[in-house]
């Protein structure tokens, strides 16, 4: 039966969107469809200034089983094998994890189940991942001859090369504590609290200035893959064009008078 609902929710409180994978019964896959849905809900987040964190969540008992192997596999049948297909959907799936770090606005994953494969790369490429106890990551590719290629490079940045290595070689369910420990996850929290304990981090990141926010994410990755000196030219840049910002004269000013910051996101 065909589902009309929206592939992707989205729902706003205050300063904070909340954008939810909603195919439970495909174990929210990313189709091209929903693929496409996602990177659609990004770009209109990323042109709301009022918007200053976004949480991606999913319903059901899987956060994303990552590509739609039905789908892949149908297009076997295509007269080139399938490979006008493949590279679409590698070269959209990678726009969509480009677009999730590119973000303006901080981006918090909310993890409840599984994020298998690309599902899991979908986590690993937001800046913050809150996971419930029972939740589980996973990089299984090896298992059906696919190595997980494109999601090794969401792990490389997101936890230290053996562990990222660890996970693609072996392909083995890593449950959210040892996650947690090799980096991939911020906070655990008990089953069925992700979202909520996601929500509740990004209102605090919500109440600081839009252009901070905006300045920092960007220097912070510009300067991630730098040599040590590159990396310290480019953050300084970044803290020039803070420091000219009409938000970092308030807060310096509302620091030294002991007052609460009045921020005008500018």
């Amino acid at each position: 039966m065909l589902d009309n609902t929206p592939p992707v929710l989205r729902r706003d409180q205050g300063a904070v969107a909340t954008l939810t994978l909603n195919r439970p019964a495909t174990r929210n896959s990313l189709s091209r469809a929903m693929i496409g849905a996602l990177h659609a809900a990004l770009a209109e987040v990323a042109a709301a200034p009022a918007i200053r964190c976004v949480v991606l969540a999913a319903e059901g008992r899987a956060y994303s089983a990552g590509h739609d192997l039905k789908e892949i596999t149908a297009h076997r049948a295509d007269a080139d094998g399938g490979a006008g297909f493949f590279t679409a959907v590698m070269a959209e799936c990678a726009g969509l994890m480009q677009a999730v770090v590119t973000l303006p606005q901080p981006m918090v994953a909310a993890v409840e189940g599984v994020a298998t494969a690309a599902g899991c790369q979908l986590a690993a490429s937001c800046d913050l991942v809150v996971a419930a106890e029972s939740a589980r990551f996973c990089t299984p590719g090896v298992d059906i001859g696919l190595f997980c290629s494109t999601p090794g490079v969401a792990l490389a940045r997101a936890v230290p090369r053996k562990a990222a290595m660890e996970m693609l070689l072996l392909g083995e369910m890593v449950p959210a504590a040892d996650a947690h420990r090799m980096g991939l996850v911020n906070r655990v929290v008990p089953p069925g609290q992700a979202l909520a304990e996601a929500e509740a981090l990004a209102q605090r990141i919500a109440a600081r200035s839009a252009v901070a926010l905006r300045l920092g994410k960007r220097g912070f990755n510009a300067q991630a893959g730098l040599p040590l000196a590159a990396a310290y030219d480019a953050a300084g840049r970044v803290m020039v064009e803070n420091l000219l910002a009409e938000d970092a004269a308030e807060g310096i000013g509302a620091f030294l008078e002991k007052r609460t910051p009045a921020w005008r996101h500018r």
